[in-house]
């Protein structure tokens, strides 16, 4: 027996393989391609499930050490208590070069209805116009900011988690090793969602290779865009590509989810066995049967309703 799509994920993505058929993917290299084609379907998948009435958003800005300006996205429930409570900051996925907080206001938004948890989505900067450091220290910032605002936003600093998926993931892990290597503010816990962490995944792995959404070479262009001619090589630190942390000691616990059917699939699952042989408390789900950010498609699929309420489950922990 040979691994397969879930049928329920086949079906929905169906529509999307027979679009995309004959065409061309993206050379190596072009970011602008995969910019127009990738969040086009972003947009789509996260305009096509209703967004809730009763989440309140308000834009905030941060100057950054450089003297940028960028986007903070705080989403509440409305009629949510006053005391002090969890919240979590939120970085999209996007492979490190595509996206931007409006295109998840509506995945955003279910998050915080369904958990009552207020999110902080950060609108960090993205490669190759700003290579590492800049995305992980916009990410880290926007956790500084988090807490230096908590008491005025009525959040509790020692329950706040950070939440990533894809790239984001990646970024949330990353923001973890920052903040214990610089002693920074706490974290309660890491949502690594379908994580980006390795800047080694660049071989096609021959079962998986029929049913990547994220393919070895968006692999290559979005670890090349942020890393350059460092990619692969024996000098890219953890705050870049948090596969390559030595002592996974003392970072905050961890959820991690990926699909058998993801890339990043290896590089999760040897990411949560790193964490729990360092001591780290993890609860990890390896979902068979579909490929990466299939719940955006897939949104009615049974699986896509798990996942959905493991991490709503988390999120309301906090």
């Amino acid at each position: 027996m040979t691994i397969s799509l879930d049928p329920q994920v086949a079906e929905a993505l169906a529509p999307i393989a027979a679009a995309m058929a004959g065409s061309t993917p993206p050379p190596v290299g072009d970011v602008a391609g995969r910019r127009a084609a990738l969040e086009g379907l972003i947009a789509h998948a996260d305009a096509a499930q209703p967004r809730p009435a009763d989440v309140t958003i308000t834009d905030h800005h941060l100057l950054t050490s450089d003297g940028s300006k960028i986007l903070l996205r705080w989403y509440t429930k409305q009629g949510a208590p006053s005391d002090p409570g969890p919240a979590a900051v939120y970085f999209h996925g996007g492979g490190m070069i595509l996206g931007h907080v409006g295109l998840f206001d509506g995945s955003i938004s279910r998050y915080v209805s369904a958990s009552g948890t207020p999110i902080l989505s950060v609108d960090y900067r993205l490669a190759p116009e700003h290579p590492h450091p800049t995305p992980v220290e916009d990410a880290y910032a926007g956790l500084v900011w988090l807490h230096e605002h908590a008491a005025a936003l009525g959040v509790d600093p020692a329950r706040i988690a950070v939440l990533g998926d894809s790239a984001g993931g990646g970024i949330a892990a990353a923001v973890s090793i920052l903040a214990r290597d610089r002693q920074g503010p706490a974290i309660a816990q890491q949502i690594l969602i379908m994580p980006m962490l390795d800047d080694r995944t660049l071989t096609p792995d021959p079962h998986l290779a029929p049913y990547a959404l994220w393919s070895w070479d968006d692999n290559r262009t979005g670890w090349g865009a942020l890393l350059g001619d460092a990619i692969a090589g024996p000098d890219v630190p953890a705050h870049a590509a948090p596969a390559r942390v030595a002592d996974p000691a003392g970072l905050p616990p961890a959820y991690i989810e990926v699909g058998q059917l993801d890339i990043f699939r290896d590089e999760d699952l040897t990411y949560a066995l790193r964490l729990g042989q360092a001591g780290v408390p993890v609860e990890f789900h390896l979902h068979p049967g579909v490929p990466h950010e299939f719940e955006g498609i897939a949104f009615t699929s049974d699986v896509a309703k798990r996942v959905m309420a493991d991490r709503i489950r988390v999120l309301s922990s906090l």
